[in-house]
């Protein structure tokens, strides 16, 4: 979408035209509740109608549903009722009506975006959390983030900056920003003080829209980072840091060696992280057969001050070109692989052919 036609949507959901100068949270919000934090008071109490319940039966399966006055969870194993959910506190375990006890409990964070409506891929927790703690993410912080998709990040990225941070998230389609905005109003009940989001591309309009130099943080999420250069160099306050979500070694790579070029910025850092869970019962103690790998990269940098050049860190050059003998070095023989003997080859090929001569048990005959 141009910068013509871009429109920032508050918190509120209004739509109102993108004004230049410096930003502060948009919109009419929603009151910080007395008890604390804006979303704090749906995170206490007993069970309410409305919410959102993580079901757990005797064999640990999970289901979430939305509590709703007079309605129902059904499964092959008889019906829940939500009244009997209502009110009670959380925690609690209640009984259908053939006897089958649900734990209940309010789903945390990393339980909500995994299951929340999605128009686009979610950051995964694991993701979140490292972008929240290694860009230094704090109370009261002022960041920018581009490619919201369905506003996981933005939830984490909100709690992280609070009530008096401000969070400016771009989105350059709509429906994917209404999503967003959902589930940011979802689990914080009701819109954030903190949170503006506008339409329209990052690099266009994050220029006219922030003061030079006024960001601490910039996040993006998005297929070229590389093209938002220019724009995260000029808002991005001295010290301030910049991280990127990326998916593909190409797309690390170019965003690298951009920022290694520009010279407005510090050596990047990039890495990727994987979470392996582990079987608990008994003396049975072993990883989990599935694990949640490779869902991104994230690489940070930093902004230097003006008129200031990186320094730039020694390394031994590398090689751009493969001749004979950097391919002779990867070779099975060359890597301590031992080669099959041809009497092997002839002995396996024996074992797959007689594999396939199955005989039929006879049929047995009174």
């Amino acid at each position: 979408m141009s910068s013509d036609t871009a429109a920032n949507i508050t918190p509120a959901g209004t739509s109102t035209a993108s004004a230049a100068g410096t930003n502060t949270a948009a919109g009419t919000t929603a009151a910080t509740t007395p008890n604390g934090a804006t979303g704090a008071a749906r995170r206490r109490g007993p069970f309410r109608e409305g919410e959102r319940v993580q079901l757990t039966d005797e064999r640990g399966r999970m289901n979430t549903i939305t509590l709703e006055v007079g309605g129902a969870f059904h499964t092959h194993r008889g019906f829940l009722n939500h009244d009997e959910i209502i009110g009670k506190p959380d925690g609690s375990v209640v009984v259908n009506n053939v006897g089958q006890q649900y734990q209940t409990l309010r789903p945390l964070l990393s339980d909500f975006v995994l299951s929340m409506p999605r128009g686009a891929a979610v950051v995964y927790p694991k993701d979140a959390g490292q972008i929240v703690t290694m860009a230094d993410i704090f109370p009261g912080a002022r960041v920018v983030e581009a490619g919201v998709g369905s506003g996981a990040l933005s939830i984490s990225l909100l709690r992280a900056v609070g009530d008096n941070g401000y969070l400016h998230s771009f989105e350059r389609r709509e429906e994917f920003a209404d999503i967003a905005r959902g589930n940011v109003e979802t689990i914080f009940g009701g819109p954030h003080p903190a949170w503006k989001i506008s339409l329209g591309d990052f690099q266009e309009e994050v220029v006219r829209t922030e003061e030079p130099g006024s960001v601490d943080r910039v996040v993006l999420d998005m297929l070229a980072p590389w093209e938002c250069l220019d724009a995260v160099a000029t808002v991005l306050a001295p010290g301030g840091v910049w991280i990127n979500y990326v998916a593909t070694v190409t797309q690390l790579s170019r965003t690298a060696e951009a920022i290694r070029a520009d010279g407005r910025f510090t050596e990047p850092d990039a890495w990727e992280s994987m979470v392996r869970g582990w079987h608990l019962e008994g003396l049975a103690v072993r990883p989990d057969h599935r694990m949640v790998a490779h869902t991104g990269f994230l690489l940070v940098t930093r902004r230097l001050a003006d008129g200031v050049t990186g320094i730039s860190v020694k390394r031994r050059p590398s090689k751009t070109d493969f001749n004979e003998e950097d391919v002779n070095a990867w070779t099975p023989g060359a890597v301590g692989e031992r080669a099959v003997s041809d009497k092997k080859l002839r002995r396996a090929a024996r074992d797959a052919i007689a594999g396939t001569n199955v005989v039929d048990a006879p049929e047995i005959t009174n």
